[in-house]
């Protein structure tokens, strides 16, 4: 039997999440700005890349792999692009800037595209592609990886990163349809999260040197051999290959970030600057600009109802759209708090009396 997980209110959550930070040395603006990032990713269940980033974040942190003192700056700034430069730091914040930026463009000309380089990671997709449709455009957002783990089609040793791609679409009457997803078969907080509740993972995930499936979450990240999207030539891994490498282009060699597959053959080392050079590419577009008013909201609201009326395969299981998942999940943690692990916990303990923070959650 299942024990419940510890529940605690997002506002607290994020709390916890921002005294660290800020007790690393991040700007106080900075670290409520990521903290707001990572607890929107918890909010909607992606709980691999919320709080559950903190021990990560501490590894880098005492590595130096990311500057805590970084400040995010417009490099060029043209009338429907820009270039953002990270200073090195986390890529929330330059992230939250590029996407703003695009949302602003868009509004003007009715079409935009940002990128940011020197950045590291930025949380979860979805969160930026829905801030994007949350302000009534259609968002995309993807990024670059700084750890290869993606093996091609047909290869031995991993090129790219899990490069995560979202998209996300405004409903006038609906919350917006939102696609969050890594280039990977799964992305490797899901192995991380396994591990972390002692299951192991599907087969098809990952697999060891000689090509053999793995399903031990342990051995799966110390190989760090993950499939491309679709798991096997016969099952379409050459697209998910190539989305991969889609998103490579987009995120780090149109801003001039350093692409995965170039960093030689230590694929986790930094830059000669010390830093990752992450890079992330952010898309607006208006719908209205295309059709007649009203008309893009209406089809779109029209095509999710038929997809969800659709005849299902078992019953109790209906036909979902992308972001179905994700809305059940926020709506319910809204109500009821984000749930986190006592493993989790006592680790998040350790994490803030390190970086002297307070702990902020205690059961009561």
């Amino acid at each position: 039997m299942d024990v419940p997980m510890p529940r605690f209110p997002a506002a607290l959550v994020e709390a916890q999440a921002a005294a660290v930070l800020t007790a690393w040395g991040m700007p106080r603006q900075a670290a409520q700005i990521t903290a707001a990032r990572m607890i929107e990713a918890d909010l909607r269940g992606v709980d691999s890349h919320g709080i559950g980033m903190m021990t990560q974040y501490e590894e880098m942190h005492g590595s130096g792999y990311f500057k805590m003192s970084a400040q995010a700056r417009v490099t060029r700034d043209d009338p429907v692009t820009a270039t953002i430069d990270g200073d090195g730091g986390l890529g929330h914040v330059p992230s939250t800037l590029a996407s703003d930026l695009a949302i602003e463009k868009c509004r003007a000309f009715g079409l935009a595209m940002t990128a940011v380089r020197n950045s590291n990671h930025y949380g979860a997709a979805g969160v930026y592609a829905l801030r994007i449709a949350e302000a009534g455009y259609i968002g995309l957002s993807g990024s670059s990886v700084h750890r290869a783990a993606i093996v091609p089609t047909y290869g031995a040793e991993p090129m790219f990163g899990t490069n995560p791609l979202a998209f996300a679409a405004p409903m006038r009457r609906e919350p917006p349809f939102v696609l969050d997803m890594a280039t990977s078969t799964a992305a490797i907080g899901k192995i991380k999260l396994a591990l972390l509740h002692g299951q192991p993972i599907p087969e098809g995930w990952a697999v060891d040197e000689t090509g053999a499936p793995l399903t031990d979450p342990e051995l799966a990240l110390a190989t760090r051999l993950m499939t491309p999207l679709g798991g096997s030539r016969e099952l379409g891994s050459h697209k998910g290959y190539g989305l991969a490498a889609m998103v490579e282009i987009l995120s780090a060699v149109l801003p001039g970030a350093l692409a995965t597959p170039s960093r030689g053959r230590n694929r986790a080392s930094p830059n000669a600057k010390g830093r990752y050079d992450v890079g992330h590419f952010f898309v607006a577009i208006d719908p209205g600009r295309f059709g007649a008013e009203g008309a893009f909201d209406d089809d779109l609201e029209a095509m999710v109802a038929a997809l969800r009326q659709s005849r299902p395969r078992a019953s109790g299981q209906p036909v979902l759209v992308a972001g179905d998942p994700e809305r059940a999940a926020e709506e319910e943690r809204r109500k009821n708090g984000i749930p986190i692990p006592e493993t989790y916990l006592r680790a998040l303990r350790g994490v803030a009396k390190r970086a002297g923070a307070p702990y902020l959650l205690d059961e009561e």
